[in-house]
């Protein structure tokens, strides 16, 4: 069933030469962001302020998530340039912090945790002053995958639950619910240092109590920073809005989750992982 989308949703169109010139570089270098490839409604925006999230390994994931909009096709070949010409990018840009993320690769033998090292690696030569924030996959769980990502001392790890683990079977069916918290468990244990960060899509069916929840098993691994946003469906192929979540109901949330220790909340219905990312270091 179709539901009406709020007038709180409606979205005022941004441009402007920032704008342009950050979809310029992109498109210069051969990147790709996940603004543009999950279609995200802040891109505009964030591209005004001069800020991107950069995705890398390609564009086309090997999960099979119904709220993405990011493409399923074969993936693609890992580009070896690919870090040096996000460096470049983040260089240009004059970003004070980088965010980068990518599609699941499973079919990669380190399923891509070397790629997100020396992306890392690069940014830290040309631009040291930068901090950095990785929004990385599941890795399958695999400890010594992310020890790669870890050892490379990003500033912020963040990896999103998305949604409550009662709706894993129809939002992310091959994705584990545990295993997110476990990696975020293992981060902290780990690294301690490194700042650990993650989020949720609302709007998908959950309850109140569910959704408290969750905040309780984030807590539990010291997760510091949650980011909450309603859920928008890209397309009728995609699993549907089940409701609107009001401004209200989420500055309610905002308050209980900093009740339980979070540092920091951004919690609003246009919110997502990596908007205003910078303001979170």
């Amino acid at each position: 069933m179709y539901i009406k989308k709020p007038e709180w949703l409606r979205i005022k169109m941004q441009g402007g030469n920032v704008s342009t010139k950050v979809q310029n570089l992109i498109s210069d270098l051969s990147l790709n962001t996940v603004c543009d490839e999950a279609n995200c409604p802040n891109r505009m925006e964030c591209f005004q302020r001069g800020t991107a999230t950069f995705m890398i390994l390609g564009r086309n994931c090997t999960r099979n998530c119904t709220f993405c909009n990011v493409t399923k096709a074969k993936p693609d070949e890992v580009d070896p340039m690919e870090p040096e010409k996000i460096a470049k990018a983040v260089s240009k840009l004059g970003l004070k912090h980088a965010v980068i993320t990518s599609v699941t690769r499973d079919d990669l033998e380190d399923q891509g945790a070397n790629q997100f090292a020396k992306v890392v690696e690069e940014i830290r030569k040309t631009t040291p002053e930068v901090t950095i924030e990785l929004l990385i996959p599941d890795m399958q769980g695999n400890k010594k995958l992310i020890d790669i990502i870890l050892n490379s001392e990003p500033n912020i790890l963040n990896h999103n639950v998305e949604t409550v683990p009662e709706l894993y079977d129809k939002v992310r069916p091959m994705a584990v619910f545990e295993r997110s918290i476990e990696l975020l468990n293992y981060v902290k244990k780990t690294k301690p240092n490194i700042k650990t960060k993650s989020g949720m899509m609302l709007g998908l069916g959950e309850t109140k109590e569910q959704v408290i929840n969750v905040f309780k098993k984030l807590r539990e691994v010291n997760c510091d920073i949650l980011t909450l946003g309603q859920y928008l469906q890209p397309s009728k192929a995609h699993i549907p809005v089940v409701e609107y979540i009001t401004p209200e109901q989420f500055n309610e949330y905002k308050k209980i989750a900093l009740s339980m220790g979070f540092k920091k909340v951004a919690s609003a219905p246009l919110v997502r992982s990596s908007y205003y990312a910078e303001d979170f270091c």
